[in-house]
């Protein structure tokens, strides 16, 4: 698809949006204060955005029980890796370029907790054994030195009716995860056995 319109300038956005006011960027801090510590404590849902070298961009979901990302101290914090697919996206991205973004959610909190830095990808013990649920540690875990931390407005959380349970639209009839994967990977496997590959490891192992 081909635009006609397209802003390609600081200079020519400015004049649609308009300067941020004052509070927007003095909100802006360089590590994480009482305020960071208690709303990371309290999500337990943070999505991780990174890019590789060539600027490709991915952005993976984290969540646990709330409190799960571990503030280490007012620059540091570690996320711990579960086992999944082993696609390892973030990992490989943080390989080769060591920039993230993190947003985290509260259910029920209209603002989010926006939070960038550099990532390294890290074994050390203690902190894995900080991190085991069901007597399970990780093998992996994320620690991002911060650079920015602030505060993000509820206007999107409003507008999305996101924790209003009568307005969450009706996901029947949408594609299972199995329906994608054999559609989208081109699989010979049948449906119900793919399905069944998904549901045993959330069964049997989320740790």
């Amino acid at each position: 698809m081909r635009f006609e319109e397209l802003v390609t300038s600081e200079a020519q956005l400015r004049e649609i949006v308009g300067a941020p006011v004052e509070r927007s960027v003095r909100k802006q801090i360089a590590r994480l204060d009482a305020h960071c510590r208690a709303l990371i404590g309290a999500s337990p849902f943070v999505l991780v955005a990174s890019s590789d070298s060539a600027g490709r961009v991915d952005v993976s979901p984290k969540g646990d029980p709330a409190g799960f990302v571990q503030v280490l101290d007012d620059e540091t914090l570690a996320i711990p890796e579960r086992p999944g697919n082993r696609r390892a996206d973030t990992f490989t991205n943080v390989l080769q370029n060591p920039h993230v973004g993190l947003i985290f959610l509260i259910p029920g909190k209209l603002e989010t907790l926006r939070v960038n830095g550099r990532a390294h990808i890290v074994r050390d013990r203690a902190l894995r054994e900080r991190m085991a649920v069901r007597g399970k540690m990780p093998e992996l875990a994320l620690a991002v030195s911060v650079e920015e931390a602030f505060i993000h407005c509820g206007k999107c959380t409003l507008r999305s009716q996101l924790w209003e349970r009568d307005a969450w639209p009706s996901v029947e009839g949408l594609p299972t995860q199995a329906q994608c994967l054999v559609d989208h990977g081109k699989l010979a496997e049948p449906l119900e056995e793919v399905q069944d590959s998904i549901e045993r490891p959330r069964r049997a192992s989320l740790y």
